[in-house]
Formats: structure tokens, C-alpha cells, sequence
């Protein structure tokens, strides 16, 4: 199966110039928890996730207006094409540890987006052997934790109230 027959299109994108707020609000109109960042041609610039507006406002200790999009975006970004199977998707998401993909055409603007998500209900739906299993795996190392380990014990990051 190809990607263009499971992926939501069309792709809910922001462009460059955004504040956070303008990307807060997509989300929550749009339900989702992730927008595509568009340069003025419509190529993919980056992605920003609802937890990247979340640590970018703690961070930066500033309203969301006053933050642009561009200094909370992830800009190294994995895509696939919309002509690729559900399979290679599932690679890439497994690989780079993501749980969704904005989908390309031939000059790598953005037509769609494909998530863990879809490929749930994909698997839900299809009968085909194998495909839970292979759902399974990307979904564990997709949410397989960063290499970055706590210095210290959890109880000391913890907030007390004296």
C-alpha cells in the first residue's frame, strides 16, 4: 500500500514568518499535535510539536506571540514521498524515531502527513499477516527513551511544596 491512500492531506502547514501562537492554535483547530513549518515556496523548513511550543514558552519565558516558530522548530526532517509504501514509512518512523512524517511530492513540497496514528488503523483494518508485528516494532522504538539519562534521581527533579 502507498502512503497517498493513508495519509491526511491536505497537510496542515505554517509558514516561516509564524509566531507559536499561530502554530498553538492550527493545532488546536485542526487536532493534531504536530504543524509542518513551509518556506515561501512551500518546501518543508521544519516541524513543531505541541511539546516543542511547550519547552520553547518554559525555555524562553516568553508569550507564545513574542516567539517565532522558527526557534522552537526541529529542522532536520524526516519525509517520505507520497508514491512510497506504508512499509518504508514505518522504516523511517522506526529508524528516526518519529511518530509521523510529512509527505513530499517530486519537488519536496508538502502534500499530506502520515502518522502512527494511520498506520494503527491501517493495521486495525488489513488482515494482512505480519503487519501488527511490524506496527509493534516501530511503535517500541519509536517510543524507545532518549539517550540522555538523568543525572540525578527522579525524586530530585520532582517540585516539593515546603
Amino acid at each position: 500500500m502507498k502512503i497517498r491512500e493513508v495519509m491526511n492531506q491536505p497537510a496542515v502547514t505554517c509558514p516561516t514568518s509564524a509566531t507559536l501562537d499561530n502554530a498553538a492554535r492550527l493545532m488546536w483547530e485542526f487536532d493534531c499535535g504536530v504543524v509542518p513549518v513551509v518556506d515561501d515556496n512551500g518546501r518543508v523548513a521544519g516541524v513543531v510539536t505541541d511539546r516543542d511550543i511547550c519547552m520553547a514558552a518554559y525555555t524562553q519565558g516568553k508569550t507564545l506571540h513574542a516567539i517565532s516558530v522558527t526557534s522552537a522548530m526541529a529542522r532536520k526532517v524526516v519525509t517520505v514521498q507520497a508514491g512510497q509504501s506504508v512499509r518504508t514509512a514505518e522504516r523511517l518512523m522506526r529508524q528516526h524515531k518519529v511518530r509521523r512524517l510529512p509527505v513530499i511530492d517530486g519537488e519536496a513540497g508538502i502534500v499530506g502527513l502520515v502518522s502512527m496514528n494511520d498506520l494503527a488503523r491501517l493495521a486495525a483494518d488489513t488482515g494482512e499477516p505480519g503487519v501488527d508485528h511490524a506496527l509493534v516494532s516501530t511503535l517500541a522504538a519509536v517510543c524507545e527513551p532518549r539517550l540522555r539519562a538523568l543525572s540525578r534521581p527522579i525524586e530530585q527533579h520532582l517540585v516539593r511544596e515546603h
